[in-house]
This record gives structure tokens, C-alpha cells and sequence, in this order.
């Protein structure tokens, strides 16, 4: 509950999109009258109804429940593809910022080689080396994040290697793994945290765009990519095919987006008002 003290409108408005978004998703636990795969010939491209809330698509599937299913599948492959990221990434940036020297020249050519390309072609690559299962996007996704939370912990890491409370905990004999998880990275959450939700906001729409390419996580498996990329070809017979997923994608990524920049104004913030 500290977290969440002091923070910005941006921040809470954020975190309201995240709730009803998490209120929409728990409605499918209470409210399932449909499986995502269960097909009904009259509701095929059928518009929204008392019995099919967003209508019906091309096989006559229920759009409500697969948006909801899309939603989830989304939300988890960016978690964990997140956490991959996260964990890779500050292990990397600890380590290369705290020791400096060859060990910082060697790993962060590699990772500047790999922070070159953009993020969604590096998993692009992956997806297409590995496979295109839910877990192979997964990997792809997270080993695709690492470079970028490697770059930004690897610059905070050294900052604060620098400081007078870590020279004093050196002098007291503390081992350099106390010293970068239990005093260092305390200090680099606020960046962390930073890192964590843009993270998570750019593997949502890179999920998305393998999907929509067809290299994503593959049917019957929701995704709304893919449902997205299943309805632009009924933009003017059935518009509601491509509106309900495509509105729960940008609500998702403006939450994300404004929890963000609610976070960093708030970090700025707590900055000047210490100087």
C-alpha cells in the first residue's frame, strides 16, 4: 500500500483502466455461457445480442468470451515474457555495472548489437527459429526485453556503485552479492519499475503483431491479434468483429502506458523535492 501513496492522476486513472479491465476478465469466471471454441451457425458474423454480447465471427464463435480469452493469453505471455526479461536483464546490468572492466566491454557489445534491432524483429526471429507455441513466444518475447532492461540497470547499478553507502558496506566486509541485491537494486526500483511497465506495454503490442501476422500463439487459442487480423476482412459487414478486440487492446495499452508516466512523474518529483 506504500507503493500506491502519493502518486499521480495519471497513475490512478491507469490503475482504474487496469481494474475494469481485471473486473472484465473475472466476469468470464461468473459469466460463461460460451467456450472460446463453441461454434452456432446463427450467430455466425451475427451482431451483438442479449445472447452474444459482441456478436459472433466468422465461424460463429462468441466474441465476448474469445476477447476475454484473448485478453488472458495476452496478459500472460507479457508476464512471463516480462519476468524473463526482468530477471536477464538486472542480473546482466548488476553485473556488468558493478564490475565494469572487460567483463562490461564484452557483455554490453553483444547486448548494443542486440538493443540495435528493434525488439518485435528480434522476436520475429526467435519465434520463427523456436516455433510459434505459446511458450516459444514466450522465450522469444522475454530473451527480446533483456537487452533494454540490461542497458538501463547496468547504467543505474553503476551509478550507485559509486556512492558512499556502498564503499561503507564494502568496508564492512559485505559480499558484493549482498551488496548489488540487498542495498543496490532497493535503490534502482523506481527505474525498475519504469522498465517493468514499458516492458510489459511493448510485449502486449508485439504479442499482438506476431499474432496479427499469423506467427503468434496459433488457433483455437484467442488472441486478439489475431482476432483483429481474423476481422479486417469484414470491416463493413460485421465492424464489431474488429471494435471489441482492437478497444480492449488500446484500453489495456493506454493503462499500462499512463501507470508509466505516473510512476516517473512521481519518481521526478520525489527527486527535486530532496534536493
Amino acid at each position: 500500500m506504500k507503493y500506491l501513496k502519493k502518486k499521480s492522476a495519471q497513475f490512478y486513472i491507469g490503475l482504474g483502466i487496469l481494474g475494469i479491465l481485471g473486473l472484465f476478465l473475472l466476469l468470464g469466471i461468473v459469466y460463461r455461457p460460451y467456450t472460446p471454441t463453441q461454434m452456432d451457425a446463427a450467430a455466425k458474423l451475427a451482431g451483438p445480442s442479449l445472447s452474444h454480447w459482441f456478436g459472433g465471427d466468422k465461424m460463429g464463435r462468441d466474441i465476448f468470451t474469445r476477447v476475454q480469452q484473448g485478453l488472458r493469453t495476452s496478459v500472460l505471455i507479457s508476464f512471463f515474457a516480462t519476468l524473463i526479461g526482468t530477471i536477464g536483464g538486472t542480473v546482466i546490468g548488476a553485473l556488468t555495472g558493478y564490475y565494469g572492466k572487460w567483463l562490461d566491454d564484452a557483455v554490453m557489445r553483444i547486448i548494443d548489437v542486440l538493443f540495435a534491432i528493434p525488439s518485435i524483429l528480434l522476436a520475429l526471429v526467435f519465434v520463427s527459429l523456436s516455433g510459434s507455441g505459446m511458450v516459444d513466444v514466450v522465450l522469444a518475447l522475454g530473451i527480446a526485453v533483456i537487452p533494454s532492461f540490461a542497458k538501463m540497470m547496468r547504467t543505474e547499478f553503476r551509478e550507485q556503485s559509486k556512492l558512499e553507502y556502498v564503499q561503507a558496506a564494502k568496508l564492512m566486509g559485505a559480499s558484493d552479492f549482498r551488496i548489488l541485491f540487498k542495498h543496490i537494486l532497493p535503490n534502482v526500483m523506481p527505474t525498475l519499475i519504469d522498465c517493468v511497465f514499458i516492458s510489459f506495454n511493448n510485449c502486449i503490442l508485439a504479442e499482438a503483431g506476431l499474432s496479427y501476422l499469423g506467427i503468434g500463439v496459433q488457433p483455437p487459442v484467442a488472441s486478439l491479434g489475431g482476432m483483429i487480423s481474423e476481422g479486417q476482412g469484414y470491416l463493413k459487414a460485421a465492424p464489431f468483429y474488429v471494435i471489441f478486440p482492437g478497444v480492449i487492446m488500446v484500453l489495456l495499452l493506454i493503462g499500462l502506458g499512463l501507470i508509466a508516466d505516473g510512476n516517473a512523474q512521481t519518481f521526478v518529483l520525489r527527486i527535486r523535492k530532496n534536493k
